[in-house]
């Protein structure tokens, strides 16, 4: 059995196919080139297709797709891009802009796929941002799944390390069991935003989203990346930053993610504290004798290193220079959000998903007063200009 857009059971599709599986049966791992061309083959003339994907990155120092779930309404297949480490021919399924793609929380997903073999997705559409656009409350895949369809997706394997070959049952099993509902769930969300005029909103959205490139942060200094070094000072910012690069140099030697090596709360705790002695390491939340053992002096010489680096060479964080508001501009940014808190009751969608506070901000720094001028505002989606332009006009021209 299998499940279409429908969100009904149905036998085996007619269409003839040697790959295709039941409900039931176990998914075939696609693991050769010939096994991935005969799956593009007979799949090119989909309508929709369904996507997910397992990477490791809570396992290895560079993460790395690790598993591609690949559903239609005639069954689910893995492809193993550890067995096939040139999954071009997906290409031309992906970059069709006739077949739909569905994913859910693509953005990650597009930014691996584009990072780790260079695929480029056309007519993506987004099932979490549906169901922000529907209103959900939560949208994470488990709890959507879980409401509309009484699926109880098995956590153990959030985190799990599917490098690991060969793959346990039960992992198979989970993997293909949530790409499976997503061709149900298109077919659900699809016709309510239609009922609802909002399709298009979603696909414009999830388009944007098919753009995403991961990004490179060889250039920018680690601390960038690290929540609350933009509150401390200098001198703690450079004890900081030795640390970051003691746990970078050790995360990538033994193939570890960075926040195995050190928590984020015990470099914390390092660099406000910055100890200089292997006693007062101890005081320090998070690491253990085990740890001191392991990298005690190596962490001294890291806070020594960032305490006698001369004045003229501490590190500052960047910060972007941000025009400060006027008591207009103020006023302006207020309507806006009164607006929105009204607009996103009466839509019964979340306040942010109607504008964002940066895009409020945009419009009431740069006050367009006509439609022409509201194409000039760059993060304007195409959809909010047509849905609340001549709304956002009457609130910026109040007096």
């Amino acid at each position: 059995m299998s499940i279409n857009p429908e969100g009904r059971t149905n036998s085996v599709s007619c269409r003839k196919s040697t790959m295709t599986t039941n409900k039931n049966a176990a998914p075939e791992i696609i693991s050769t080139r010939q096994g991935l061309e005969r799956l593009v083959r007979e799949h090119i003339n989909e309508s929709y297709l369904a996507f997910d994907l397992e990477a490791d990155s809570m396992h290895h120092y560079r993460e790395k797709v690790c598993l591609l779930q690949f559903a239609t309404s005639s069954g689910v297949f893995l492809i193993d891009p550890l067995a096939l480490s040139d999954l071009s021919p997906l290409a031309v399924l992906f970059g069709d802009p006739s077949i739909r793609k569905v994913l859910h929380g693509a953005d990650y997903d597009v930014r691996s796929l584009r990072r780790d073999f260079s695929l480029a997705i056309n007519n993506l559409f987004d099932t979490m941002i549906a169901c922000q656009f529907l209103g959900e409350k939560e949208v994470g895949l488990a709890a959507v799944l879980k409401k509309r369809f009484g699926a109880e997706l098995d956590k153990r394997f959030q985190k799990a390390d599917w490098s690991r070959r060969p793959l346990d049952p039960a992992m198979i099993e989970y993997a293909a069991a949530d790409t499976s509902l997503l061709v149900a769930l298109y077919g659900q969300l699809e016709r309510e935003l239609t009922a609802k005029g909002r399709l298009s909103w979603v696909e414009e959205e999830s388009e944007l989203v098919s753009r995403a490139v991961a990004t490179e942060r060889n250039k920018e200094p680690l601390f960038c990346r690290f929540k609350g070094a933009d509150k401390m000072d200098e001198r703690t910012l450079a004890v900081l930053d030795e640390l970051l690069r003691l746990r970078e140099e050790k995360a990538q030697q033994n193939d570890r993610p960075p926040f195995k090596v050190l928590s984020h709360d015990t470099l914390a705790g390092l660099a406000q504290k910055k100890p200089r002695k292997r006693a007062e390491l101890f005081d320090i939340p998070g690491l253990s004798p085990k740890l001191i053992d392991r990298y005690g002096d190596e962490l001294l010489k890291s806070v020594s290193k960032g305490l006698n680096l001369p004045d003229t060479s501490l590190p500052s964080y960047p910060r972007t220079d941000r025009r400060k508001k006027d008591s207009h501009m103020k006023e302006r940014c207020r309507r806006l959000k009164a607006w929105r808190e009204v607009k996103a009751s009466e839509l019964g969608i979340d306040a942010g998903v109607v504008a964002n506070n940066s895009l409020l901000e945009t419009l009431s720094e740069a006050v367009p007063r006509d439609m022409n001028d509201l194409d000039a505002i760059k993060a304007l989606r195409n959809w909010q200009k047509m849905e609340f332009g001549e709304e956002l006009l009457n609130v910026l021209s109040a007096t």
